[in-house]
C-alpha cells in the first residue's frame, strides 16, 4: 500500500511544483535570484520530505509551500515597483571592467578573485582584458562583456536614468555630472520624474518618456 500512496504523491508533486513554477515565472536557473534559489530549495525539501514521510498529512507540506509561493510573489511585486526592495533582495549589477581597466576595488568587494574573471573570459572566446571594454557582474553571478569596437557607431549605450532614477556611476564613468544632464534635460522640456529611461552613446543623450511606454 506504501508503495501506492509513493507513487502517487510523487506524480501529484511533480505537477504541483510544475504548477508553482509557472506561478512565480519563468527564468533559467542561471538568473535565479537569491530569494528564488533559498524557495527553490525549500519547496524541494519539502516535497521530498512529503513523499518520504507518506504517513503524515499531505497539508504539512502544502502549507508551508504555500506560504512560500506567495511571499515569493509578494517580493517580486515589491522588488518591481520599489527600487531599494529589488536591490536587497536581487542586488545590484557590478562593474568589474570599466573601459578596459580591472575594478579591483569592486572585485574586492564581491570576493571575484582574477581568476574568476579570466575563466568568464576565456568562456567567452575572449583571450585578453584589453580586448574588452566593459564586464558586468549581474545579479545572477553571470558576467555580462561587451567588446571593444574599432567602429564608434555600435558602442555600448550606457543608462544614465532608469525609472526617474540617475545612475550616478554611469555619469562618473562617461565624465559627466548632474548639472550637465539637467541642462540637457532642460534643452527637451522634460523632467527627471517623467523619464523612464535614457542612455548615452556616442556623445549623444538619448530619452524614453513615461508616457511613450504606455
Amino acid at each position: 500500500m506504501k508503495y501506492y500512496i509513493i507513487f502517487y504523491r510523487s506524480i501529484f508533486f511533480y505537477l504541483l511544483i510544475t504548477i508553482v513554477y509557472r506561478i512565480m515565472g519563468k527564468r533559467e536557473i542561471g538568473e535565479l535570484s537569491i530569494l528564488d534559489f533559498i524557495v527553490s530549495i525549500f519547496i524541494a525539501e519539502m516535497a521530498a520530505i512529503s513523499i518520504e514521510n507518506y504517513d503524515a498529512n499531505i497539508l504539512v507540506s502544502l502549507i508551508p509551500i504555500s506560504i512560500l509561493v506567495i511571499l515569493q510573489i509578494v517580493f517580486s511585486l515589491l522588488s518591481l515597483k520599489s527600487e531599494k526592495a529589488r536591490n536587497i533582495v536581487d542586488g545590484e549589477p557590478s562593474v568589474m571592467i570599466n573601459r578596459g581597466k580591472v575594478n579591483f576595488q569592486e572585485m574586492k568587494k564581491q570576493r571575484y578573485n582574477l581568476d574568476d574573471l579570466l575563466t568568464q573570459l576565456r568562456e567567452k572566446s575572449i583571450k585578453s582584458i584589453e580586448e574588452v571594454d566593459y564586464a558586468i557582474l549581474e545579479t545572477s553571478g553571470k558576467l555580462s562583456i561587451f567588446k571593444r569596437e574599432d567602429d564608434p557607431s555600435r558602442s555600448y549605450p550606457l543608462p544614465v536614468i532608469m525609472d526617474g532614477r540617475i545612475e550616478e556611476e554611469v555619469l562618473n564613468q562617461i565624465k559627466k555630472d548632474r548639472n550637465w544632464l539637467e541642462k540637457e534635460l532642460q534643452k527637451e522640456n522634460i523632467s527627471l520624474e517623467n523619464i523612464f529611461y535614457a542612455f548615452y552613446k556616442n556623445k549623444k543623450l538619448y530619452i524614453i518618456e513615461q508616457d511613450k511606454i504606455k
